[in-house]
């Protein structure tokens, strides 16, 4: 039986393995198909307190790994499948093995997963010039054309926030007028630096000699005339997918899928709690996650002490 089960990586699973191994409870993390979330997809990362200069995504992840090894964190290359609590109070994970562990506790830190247009070079692309976070990337495409492609308050408030950074903000929705809030939609559309490309899609991404993003095709969706539109990077903010399906009714989820939070960390199920980007839909940063990920093992030791785990 385990003490403490995390299932995921990222920030959140990395920092809650680093304070539960610290409090003797030999965590397990269980890695998932994604190790080191969605970091690892990400290049220079600037504003994770103590790098002033910086410091590459996968090498961030890979320190909190070290770090939580260190500790006496184990971790296995499992992808959780379901998740149950049995009569007796404690856990049982199966993954996609087969395996069935038993825990005692569990946080969750499984992230969200961006949505994307399932174009074929999208993989290659994501950090050469393909982002779904401009509070991550926007510094780095400065006084250069960027476009941001969705309609709603995530759209506007990135595209906003671009224009800190960027020359042009092309703003590309499928409808005439955007579906976000009255006041995100006129902030947005009140800025110089921001141009609406109405009735349109991205059916392209067009790249240089380098592989990096060049241009992007847009299909106009009424008259069906198409366009190369060129921009440095192409921010996607049609939203995000919480990775919790696999939880069931343990948990209760938002209507857009996000875990809900009843007290801290805690779940609706006594001893299941919740870290990061898989019930954090509003800030969705690196170091907020490592913050609910300390808070979650802080919440689980206690939860265990109680049960006499000490």
């Amino acid at each position: 039986m385990e003490n403490l089960i995390i299932i995921g990586t990222g920030c959140a699973g990395f920092t809650a393995a680093i304070y539960a191994a610290r409090a003797n409870l030999t965590p397990l993390i269980l890695a998932g198909n994604m190790p080191g979330g969605q970091l690892t997809t990400t290049t220079e990362v600037e504003n994770f307190p103590g790098f002033p200069k910086g410091i590459m995504g996968p090498e961030l992840m890979m320190n909190m790994q070290a770090q939580a090894e260190r500790f006496g964190t184990r971790i296995e290359y499992s992808l959780v499948t379901g998740v149950k609590k049995v009569p007796a109070g404690h856990f049982e994970i199966t993954t996609d093995d087969g395996t069935v562990r038993e825990t005692r506790a569990v946080i969750v830190a499984t992230g969200a997963s961006p949505k994307h247009l399932g174009l074929p070079n999208e993989k290659q692309l994501i950090g050469r010039g393909l982002t779904s976070c401009a509070t991550c990337d926007g510094a780095f495409y400065r006084n250069v054309p960027v476009c941001v492609i969705g309609g709603g308050d995530s759209a506007c408030e990135e595209a906003s926030f671009l224009t800190k950074f960027a020359s042009t903000v092309y703003l590309i929705h499928r409808r005439d007028s955007l579906r976000a809030s009255k006041i995100m939609a006129d902030r947005a559309l009140a800025n110089p630096k921001i141009k609406p490309v109405w009735n349109s899609t991205v059916i392209e991404y067009l790249t240089d000699e380098k592989g990096e993003m060049r241009a992007a095709k847009l299909q106009n969706l009424l008259t069906k005339e198409e366009t190369d539109l060129d921009v440095k990077c192409v921010f996607v903010a049609i939203g995000h997918v919480p990775n919790a399906r696999f939880l069931g009714d343990l948990v209760d989820v938002d209507e857009n899928g996000y875990i809900l939070q009843t007290r801290g960390t805690l779940t609706k199920t006594e001893g299941l709690f919740a870290a990061g980007d898989v019930a954090d839909h509003v800030f969705r940063q690196a170091i907020t996650a490592a913050g609910q990920g300390c808070a979650a093992a802080l919440e689980a030791e206690r939860y265990l002490a109680v049960q006499g785990v000490h």
